[in-house]
């Protein structure tokens, strides 16, 4: 039984949002995203009390499965047309660095070329400083997979800690060889 399902999403004063049958748009102050619910999933909207509710319209496996799951894709929606997704990365080693290009990401990474990243659509790139990139936009996986592109042209290694890491995230070091 989806827990998460059962949640009303609370809307912002700043959010609207419209159903048509299976689509759902909502418009809010950094943009609008649209999503067409599977068939198994029903969306009703408190205008009173400002939220929404989805709800399972047949008692299925495959309803159960997409319950939860649409619940949460909706609520990300909301977020990110009210408040944004961000996500931090920090380069670490001797002459690793970011620099941007127009649009373009330009990462210098030890290689004997620099990487060029294009970023998707609507994903904004920003710079703190050469070493600390920022990736950010309204849609939670597409910031997420672009984030994920950067990191993995040079993740961490686990000898030195060099390498491209998401801000907070534990890198596991091992102990180089011992000599005699």
């Amino acid at each position: 039984m989806s827990r998460i399902g059962k949640k009303y999403i609370t809307m912002p004063q700043k959010v609207k949002v419209t159903l048509e049958r299976q689509k759902i748009s909502i418009d809010g102050p950094k943009g609008s995203l649209f999503r067409i619910l599977p068939s198994v999933i029903c969306c009703t909207l408190d205008e009173e009390n400002n939220r929404l509710l989805l709800e399972k319209a047949e008692d299925t496996r495959l309803a159960q499965a997409l319950y939860g799951l649409s619940r949460t894709l909706v609520a990300n929606m909301v977020t990110g047309v009210s408040d944004g997704f961000s996500k931090k990365l920090q380069i670490s080693g001797v002459g690793y660095r970011a620099q941007l290009d127009g649009n373009d990401l330009v990462l210098n990474m030890g290689y004997s070329h620099p990487v060029r990243m294009i970023p998707p659509p609507r994903i904004s790139v920003t710079l703190e400083g050469p070493t600390t990139v920022i990736v950010s936009g309204i849609e939670l996986d597409v910031v997420g997979e672009f984030a994920a592109k950067i990191r993995s042209v040079r993740p961490p290694e686990p000898y030195k800690g060099k390498g491209i890491a998401y801000e907070g995230e534990v890198i596991r070091r091992k102990a180089g060889k011992t000599g005699k």
